[in-house]
């Protein structure tokens, strides 16, 4: 099984492989925010959280993905080196 940080290296590169960036989110006082704020070159912001094949979102973070979610932001669960292939080539034909 591949390591939760190899995952999130991966995402990392293919967005900055596209010209947008992947920033590490740490917001203290607010436990189990998503991993990454995904901005794009057009400007497009999404919220990725990333996970191993089997991991699981604690209740905590599907509380915090929730309310992304009612503030009408785009909100990825990511499992495994699978899910992110397909996510940045879903994003990749934007920018070819």
């Amino acid at each position: 099984m591949v390591l939760e940080s190899k995952i999130e290296q991966k995402l990392v590169k293919g967005i900055k492989a596209m010209g947008g960036r992947a920033y590490k989110w740490i917001s203290p006082g607010n436990t189990g925010v998503p991993d990454r704020i995904v901005i794009f070159p057009d400007g497009k912001v999404e919220f990725v959280e990333l996970k191993t094949d089997t991991g699981r979102t604690t209740p905590l973070q599907k509380a915090q993905l929730r309310r992304l979610v009612q503030l009408n932001c785009t909100v990825h669960v990511l499992y495994g080196e699978q899910d992110v292939n397909e996510y940045l080539d879903m994003h990749a034909m934007r920018f070819d």
